[in-house]
């Protein structure tokens, strides 16, 4: 069964952005939303509810949700993480080598 709706969201630091696609008709709606940081997937969720109520459809028409964030990667940026440390064992130097291979 191919569905009409497509759904691709990313949670950023301020907002969280949404694009439904609808593929017959080959045209997108755009949606934006406060990023809730205490628990991204509140504000996520809500988005998701606002973005297809917009589009007068439910969640179950949607045939594909698409997710991204740039939490992880502002945090790094900006130097806001947790401080911590990896220690390994003799033998083991590359393991941060071979933890990212497929990517």
């Amino acid at each position: 069964m191919a569905f009409r709706w497509r759904i691709g969201f990313d949670i950023g630091g301020t907002f969280t952005d949404f694009i439904l696609l609808n593929t017959e008709a080959r045209a997108i709606m755009l949606h934006k939303c406060l990023t809730t940081p205490e628990d991204p997937s509140v504000g996520a969720l809500a988005g998701l509810a606002e973005l297809v109520a917009g589009a007068g459809i439910g969640l179950r028409d949607v045939g594909d949700i698409v997710h991204g964030t740039t939490l992880v990667t502002n945090a790094l940026i900006e130097r806001r993480g947790a401080k911590l440390g990896l220690i390994t064992t003799q033998g083991f130097r590359d393991i941060l080598e071979m933890g990212t291979e497929q990517r």
